[in-house]
């Protein structure tokens, strides 16, 4: 798949089926990273609560919900968030994921480009952070490839699906240096 074949969408434009799709077929994929996403969206009743929710905070300005979607077959093949969002320091976190079959396609690179540019631009952001899982390598590299610096190891900060709590890589991307 070539990028011209993938668009994002924002939240308002999604159907719950069709997160609720994306989560399920991606569950044991994602389950270790995005597992209070697979807990809300464990049947269609509260993967439609979660939506409803995120389009709440859209318009609280407390987190922006993006999804990347296959032109191709019009189905959905991913998700970005831009959460944490605190405008006290102007810094927000942001969180990703693709469906395991469009992995390594460079679909995530763009996007989180994109969403860089979002965050320092239209919501004037001074600082972005990722925080990932220590096992997750690939988004590690994405972190790196966008100019992230590793910050540091943030420990027993994250719990898992299994409950147990898992030290996470911080990065942190400042505005000065993206605009370098």
């Amino acid at each position: 798949m070539k990028f011209e074949n993938w668009k994002t969408e924002t939240i308002e434009n999604i159907r719950a089926e069709e997160f609720f799709e994306l989560i399920q077929k991606n569950k044991i994929h994602i389950h270790s990273t995005f597992p209070a996403t697979v807990a809300n969206c464990l049947n269609l009743e509260k993967a439609s609560n979660f939506i409803a929710e995120n389009i709440e905070k859209g318009k609280n300005k407390e987190g922006y919900y993006f999804y990347i979607r296959n032109l191709e077959t019009n189905k959905l093949i991913g998700y970005v968030c831009i959460k944490n969002v605190k405008r006290d320091i102007m810094k927000c976190e942001f969180a990703y994921f693709i469906d395991k079959d469009f992995e390594g396609q460079g679909i995530i690179s763009k996007v989180v480009s994109q969403t860089i540019s979002r965050c320092f631009g239209e919501l004037k952001m001074n600082k972005v952070f990722i925080c990932t899982s220590k096992i997750n390598k690939a988004s590690q590299q994405i972190a790196l490839k966008h100019g992230f610096q590793q910050e540091g190891i943030l420990r027993e900060e994250f719990k898992n699906n299994e409950g147990n709590l898992e030290d996470v890589v911080y990065f942190g991307l400042l505005k000065s240096d993206y605009e370098k």
